[in-house]
């Protein structure tokens, strides 16, 4: 066995990282599955001789199309990154001090929002908030904005119900933060007890009941301006997905290195192109990485900071942070006990997945 733990015929590790490729449409790419070739991440025609590794051939669906192929070639999803990297011996890295970069921090503004680097942002949804309101909805994540493909709104109900509320065509995805109470949709009600996520398909309405008051943040993908309000319950309720509601499990975790994460609302109950996580942070800080797919992310405990290139913003729990594609970060937790984090992403469905 190596020290991956594989057997001898184990595929080399080419880089730690995924390779970043714009591909042109009709094109078909050889990937290099034996991480032996010069021309990484393709294949050079004659490295994988004898190796009892073939290149895999992938054909472009559309001109620009992005990709991140495998580096470590270690992956499940062949040619295609799925995180394992992070996994392997030596994959996972925090940034060291000597490298890390330490730009100002940003303070917030009277609104609760400390604007970074180009559309990054942290905002804590609390600050200014009405507390003596009975039902309050707050625009987090939306066009207007700086967001491209999904939208997110605070919720805070103290006792009843909300309005009807719908993202017309998108989908909605909900993280259920503190409280307990019901959803409706259509005509199923559901039982919904702080921390869960949940899930409303594109062309449903959905209403929270609070049994004691309820605070969720509320996702819609694609990104909607505003949710609207419908003067009465809408009957549809797409019965092929039946199951809405999803609840922490330990036993669902994957390891990420030190850290860990927890699929809650994905293509398991309907949703194709978005995709719900809950993850922890222990103590550190991780390496200046970007992904493919737009994030917001909750800080469910903890606190921390979130460093760009050129700016920095404090977080703590209850905070949003909205990264847009492609964009350089790194989230710190400055605390012992680690970071509790719930992230939307949108279009993809792993988070485990960075370049």
């Amino acid at each position: 066995m190596t020290e991956h733990g594989c057997s001898d015929r184990c595929p080399a590790i080419a880089s730690r990282k995924p390779y970043y490729r714009e591909l042109a449409a009709g094109r078909s790419y050889l990937w290099c599955a034996c991480g032996r070739s010069t021309r990484q991440p393709f294949c050079d025609g004659r490295s994988h001789e004898g190796t009892g590794f073939e290149p895999i051939r992938y054909t472009a669906l559309r001109d620009g199309e992005e990709v991140l192929f495998c580096g470590c070639k270690h992956s499940a999803t062949p040619p295609f990154c799925d995180g394992a990297h992070s996994n392997l011996a030596g994959g996972y890295r925090d940034e060291g001090e000597a490298q890390a970069p330490r730009p100002a921090i940003v303070e917030a503004d009277e609104a609760g929002v400390s604007r970074v680097d180009g559309r990054c942002f942290v905002v804590s949804p609390r600050v200014g908030a009405d507390r003596s309101a009975r039902y309050r909805l707050r625009t987090l994540v939306a066009p207007s904005l700086g967001a491209e493909h999904q939208s997110q709104f605070h919720l805070c109900l103290a006792h009843g119900g909300t309005p009807v509320l719908t993202a017309a065509d998108a989908d909605v995805i909900l993280w259920v933060m503190s409280g307990s109470g019901t959803m409706e949709i259509g005509d199923r009600r559901f039982a919904i007890t702080a921390p869960c996520g949940g899930y409303v398909r594109a062309g449903e309405a959905f209403r929270l009941n609070a049994a004691e008051p309820l605070e969720a943040y509320v996702s819609a993908c694609p990104a909607v301006e505003l949710l609207a309000e419908c003067a009465e319950m809408p009957p549809r309720f797409d019965a092929a997905w039946p199951d809405r509601i999803v609840a922490i499990d330990e036993e669902e975790r994957t390891a990420m290195g030190p850290r860990w994460f927890q699929m809650l609302v994905d293509k398991r109950i309907g949703s194709t192109t978005a995709a719900q996580f809950i993850g922890h942070i222990p103590q550190s800080r991780a390496e200046m990485h970007r992904h493919l797919y737009e994030e917001a992310l909750i800080i469910v405990s903890g606190e921390g900071i979130i460093w760009n290139e050129a700016s920095a913003a404090r977080v703590a729990a209850g905070d949003v942070i909205f990264f847009p594609r492609k964009h350089l970060h790194s989230l710190e937790c400055t605390v012992s006990q680690g970071m509790d984090v719930v992230g939307l992403i949108h279009p993809g469905d792993n988070p485990g997945v960075n370049y």
